[in-house]
């Protein structure tokens, strides 16, 4: 037998030569598709339920998968209980009772600049907070609470209404610590007022500390306070004839400046967004 005719041969067993070994389908090499069949894309308009619940801030959607299962989710006022469903989003879903939000919440903590206002449209040319962080998301975020165009450091933004409410409300009291820079040397009298209580516009201000920032000068302080007065860390020091040169807030509910430099932003983890939804 000639060299070509053995190949020949080889060939034509295919499973002896091993040349060209055909994949059978049955054996679940790839899919088996009827013929004439199209495979259709998604529906945008659709979102898995898991999702739907995930996206709403109540749990994981591993954590979801379970809920549902439990019977705890509604789908147009209907207990949905299957793996896998998909609803859309004017459908009405509610999670023990409550109706659910399916847009995605956002977190995002700035460092901000001096000079940038916190104000959402950039007015006459100024230049704005929420500019700095067009990148992070598409979504429409809102910074949480007020910071002046002059104040420098932490500023959350979000759009979680529910939590953006609670961090706003005057009975939580978040913790908050800024570094300030006064126009004079602060004097240890009004250290000692500023610790035991001065009243702002007839309302006495407690600070949960204030002292002097080590190794630097006296016109240098750092106060920790949980109130939620609007420019009551400027109103303090105004109010005993200071005038707050700089001011940095270096702690909020929290959160810190590490490895965040001035004018960079950052999403919370998912550990940080947990801690301030237990804010009550």
């Amino acid at each position: 037998m000639s060299r070509s005719e053995s190949n020949d041969g080889k060939r034509a067993s295919g499973r002896q030569g091993g040349t060209f070994r055909k994949k059978s389908y049955a054996r679940g090499n790839a899919p088996i598709k009827k013929p004439g069949a199209v495979e259709k894309p998604g529906d945008p308009n659709l979102i898995r339920l898991n999702k739907y619940l995930a996206n709403s801030g109540v749990c994981s959607r591993r954590e979801a998968d379970i809920y549902i299962a439990a019977g705890n989710v509604t789908v147009n006022g209907k207990p949905v209980t299957e793996m896998g469903y998909k609803v859309k989003l004017e459908d009405e879903v509610k999670f023990d009772g409550r109706v659910l939000n399916p847009i995605k919440k956002e977190y995002v903590l700035l460092n901000k600049p001096k000079d940038f206002t916190t104000s959402g449209r950039n007015e006459k040319g100024r230049r704005t907070a929420i500019g700095l962080i067009s990148k992070a998301t598409k979504a429409e975020l809102k910074p949480v609470g007020k910071m002046g165009k002059d104040a420098t450091g932490l500023l959350l933004f979000t759009n979680d209404g529910e939590l953006t409410k609670r961090l706003n409300s005057p009975k939580n009291g978040l913790r908050k610590i800024f570094h300030v820079e006064l126009d004079k040397p602060l004097r240890s009298a009004d250290l000692k007022k500023i610790k035991e209580g001065l009243a702002v516009d007839d309302k006495v201000v407690k600070v949960h500390d204030v002292s002097f920032i080590e190794n630097a000068p006296k016109t240098q302080v750092g106060i920790e306070i949980y109130s939620t007065r609007n420019n009551i860390v400027q109103r303090i020091f105004e109010t005993l004839e200071y005038q707050v040169v700089k001011m940095d807030r270096v702690v909020y509910a929290g959160l810190t400046k590490k490895d965040l430099p001035r004018g960079h932003w950052r999403y919370l983890t998912e550990q940080e967004v947990a801690n301030l939804r237990m804010i009550k």
